[in-house]
């Protein structure tokens, strides 16, 4: 009987490490010893491990990623029994040899034969994950009571700012999504909730079938298990450009809560406002919309598409979250990469924001008002104002706040520009205040200094 260390590094996450459970269901096959861990734990890295396998997630989780490997790499007689895969081993898995010659590093999926020790046949991509492995440590993921599946895998897009083609570069039209779920049933008892993890499940030429899987699985819509109401979670979201009027209606009959369609840009609009009235028209009112920003577009793209939700809300009486994702470099090791038509400012303005609202942007006219202003000028002046001032509006809005935005509207065009030059690298300091000989922009300034005291 081996000794197996199952290890996910201790960054935030909700959805627990489905590689990491699946090769524990392996290893139990096996009759081999289990443990899992999320993080750094003392008394594990003292023990002698056979294998340690440790999962990744994005790349800007670069740092914990090298920390967790650091830590338990002389926790196995041999290095080569450290085994990493996931996101940042399949996009910068040369980097990790690099860094740790003599790991083994897994790229992209455990989905042939003999990917775990040569001589056995299990495929550990189509095995059942191992739910119990959850029970073993202390953090709570919040998908715990989800049945966590793919009824398809990969995507036909290629787009650059994607992963999902490296990661699961083939696309498969159709997975036994019954059989997944029948078997967690027989195993762990029933689930609340179906979360499924496909990438581009509306691009499958099985459609059909899948939505067919679903409703038999019990799914359907107003579905209740336990008194409770059962959601259906395409979590990763539906390409708009696969939509169509029957599809829309198949999805309609099942209990989707919310419909998750991603805006990437603005030039799709007509497309994307098309896709919101065919949901509403079949009843589907509660939707997630993924907005991408930092990427190609400016920062009025990004507020109009914002503005776009509102409106159909209004309009369809949706209820449309935005939920606006910051574009990151595939091989970034951090979060600080700032677009081209970006600045630092905004994006910290945009997150200061976001942490007000905790990440989501409401679908009511007047919250989305007060939180991004009711045009793009005052979106800017938001976005610019300094951090404790948008994050605490309400503590700020007759003093400091009030005081700033009346010196802003008091600059003048070349004041303004100075002023743009010296916030929008978020890094503004006493000697960028006393150097001024404009009394407005030393005014303007101090209340960045003042702020952050």
């Amino acid at each position: 009987m081996r000794k197996i260390l199952l290890v996910e590094p201790a960054y935030r996450n909700k959805f627990p490490p489905l590689g990491l459970m699946k090769l524990s269901t392996y290893h139990k096959l096996r009759g081999d010893y289990i443990s899992f861990e999320k993080g750094l734990n003392p008394a594990k890295k003292n023990q002698q491990w056979d294998i340690i396998y440790i999962s990744t997630l994005f790349t800007f989780y670069w740092k914990a990623t090298i920390k967790t490997i650091d830590y338990y790499l002389n926790s196995v007689k041999d290095k080569s029994n450290i085994v990493v895969g996931g996101i940042t081993a399949t996009l910068l898995g040369d980097e990790l040899e690099m860094e740790f010659p003599g790991i083994t590093v897994k790229r992209g999926l455990l989905n042939k034969r003999g990917d775990i020790d040569c001589a056995n046949g299990i495929i550990i991509d189509e095995l059942i994950p191992d739910y119990s492995l959850l029970d073993d440590i202390d953090y709570e993921y919040s998908l715990k009571d989800s049945y966590i599946a793919y009824a398809t895998k990969g995507c036909p897009r290629r787009c650059k700012f994607c992963a999902v083609h490296r990661i699961e570069p083939d696309f498969i039209h159709y997975l036994p999504l019954k059989k997944q779920v029948i078997c967690v049933d027989e195993i762990y008892g029933k689930k609340q909730d179906l979360i499924l993890m496909d990438n581009n499940a509306l691009a499958s030429d099985k459609f059909e079938v899948i939505i067919a899987d679903i409703l038999d699985l019990g799914f359907e819509r107003g579905a209740k298990l336990n008194g409770r109401k059962r959601i259906v979670d395409f979590n990763q979201g539906l390409d708009m450009r696969y939509v169509t009027d029957k599809k829309m209606q198949l999805l309609a009959r099942t209990a989707i809560e919310p419909l998750r369609i991603a805006f990437d840009d603005i030039s799709m609009q007509q497309q994307y406002e098309d896709t919101i009235t065919c949901a509403s028209k079949y009843g589907l009112l509660e939707l997630s919309n993924y907005v991408l920003y930092n990427y190609k577009d400016t920062p009025e793209d990004f507020y109009q598409r914002l503005r776009v939700n509102v409106l159909l809300n209004e309009k369809l009486g949706t209820k449309i979250y935005s939920f606006p994702m910051k574009y990151i470099p595939l091989n970034a090791k951090d979060r600080t990469f700032v677009g081209r038509h970006w600045n630092k400012r905004i994006i910290r303005g945009i997150q200061c924001v976001l942490l007000a609202t905790r990440g989501l942007i409401s679908p009511k006219r007047p919250f989305f008002e007060a939180a991004f202003g009711k045009s793009y000028e005052e979106f800017l002046k938001i976005v610019y104002m300094p951090d404790e001032y948008i994050i605490y509006r309400r503590n700020h809005e007759n003093n400091g706040a009030f005081e700033w935005r009346k010196t802003y509207s008091q600059l003048t065009s070349n004041q303004m520009n100075q002023f743009l030059e010296i916030i929008s690298d978020n890094k503004i300091e006493e000697k960028d205040v006393v150097r001024q000989k404009s009394k407005r922009l030393k005014t303007i300034l101090s209340h960045y200094i003042e702020s952050k005291r």
